[in-house]
């Protein structure tokens, strides 16, 4: 697929980038021209597509490690994270604190070390991956939606305190995605096949959005094209948040 060469001669940094929406993601920059580094525990399938950089968002001495291998950067995409099961009444004190180190103050870790070289760039972007489960309430997800949610307000508060540096800030609400992650959370339920229709079945279009979907909206974030577009997030959720489908 050619998608042009908007992302020619920039360099970009993609958390996450082993799989999923991540390594999607890195192949369409990539392919439109961008030098790529994928920051991630583990290289995954990105071989070929980005330089793997050892990084574990949830630690600070990681992440900034991880920048010193940089000397410019144009375009940060957020998009590690984690998720946990259960409602406020089953989460334990040590998985809020787990999933809010990585999800927000792993995403404003990787901002913040990312700053001194996004300020050098005329077409500086940053991407956070944020979700539907930031303005819908989804079952059983009590701590994911609360970092999601946290997530959406940051990117428009970062959207306005770096209005002036010339560095736009917006976000993607991704619906449930066809991913290695999800997958590994549907092989835990007890009827696997179920549970999938049951996923597909709450969204609007009757199937899951794909890992490419998410990284081409992220994309069109990004690009240098969209040099008006800060403080915005794009909903790629199958219809999930507006529309409601009689039954």
């Amino acid at each position: 697929m050619d998608y042009g060469h908007d992302f020619a001669g920039l360099t970009a940094v993609v958390t996450g980038a082993g799989s999923g929406i991540g390594l999607a993601t890195a192949q369409q920059l990539a392919a439109r021209g961008a030098t790529v580094f994928g920051f991630d525990i583990a290289a995954g399938d990105m071989a070929g597509v980005a330089t793997w950089v050892s990084c574990d968002i949830g630690d600070s001495a990681s992440v900034a490690a991880a920048f010193t291998s940089l000397s410019k950067l144009d375009i940060l995409i957020n998009n590690a994270g984690i998720s946990a099961v259960g409602s406020v009444e089953t989460a334990t004190d040590e998985e809020w604190a787990r999933v809010l180190n990585v999800n927000v103050v792993g995403l404003a870790r990787t901002s913040r070390n990312a700053l001194p070289l996004l300020r050098k760039s005329s077409v500086a972007a940053i991407v956070n991956t944020c979700s539907v489960a930031a303005t819908a309430g989804i079952p059983m997800r009590a701590i994911y939606s609360a970092t999601k949610g946290a997530v959406l307000s940051l990117t428009m508060a970062m959207a306005n305190d770096f209005l002036a540096d010339g560095i736009r800030v917006n976000c993607v609400n991704p619906g449930t995605a066809d991913t290695p992650w999800v997958k590994r959370l549907l092989s835990q339920a007890a009827d696997p096949v179920l549970e999938r229709a049951k996923l597909e079945a709450r969204q609007p279009m009757g199937r899951l959005v794909s890992a490419d979907e998410v990284a081409s909206a992220i994309c069109y974030l990004a690009s240098p094209a969209q040099g008006s577009t800060t403080g915005t997030s794009l909903a790629i959720d199958g219809g999930m948040q507006g529309l409601r489908i009689p039954k």
